[in-house]
């Protein structure tokens, strides 16, 4: 299967928890890290719910 690499752009601080919670899950703890995550329709969910706070990297 194929990876997807996501990077955090925008602070968590004033965020709702749930999403706070979900940048966690994804392994997103600062601005500009980036995590390689396998391409799955649940990750692939995760990210639209943080779509503001997260881009996709080819």
């Amino acid at each position: 299967m194929s990876t997807i690499k996501i990077k955090q752009i925008k602070s968590k601080i004033g965020a709702p928890a749930d999403q706070k919670r979900t940048l966690e899950a994804l392994g997103l703890h600062k601005i500009a890290q980036v995590v390689e995550k396998e391409d799955t329709p649940s990750i692939r969910g995760m990210i639209r719910k943080v779509h503001h706070l997260v881009t996709v990297i080819d």
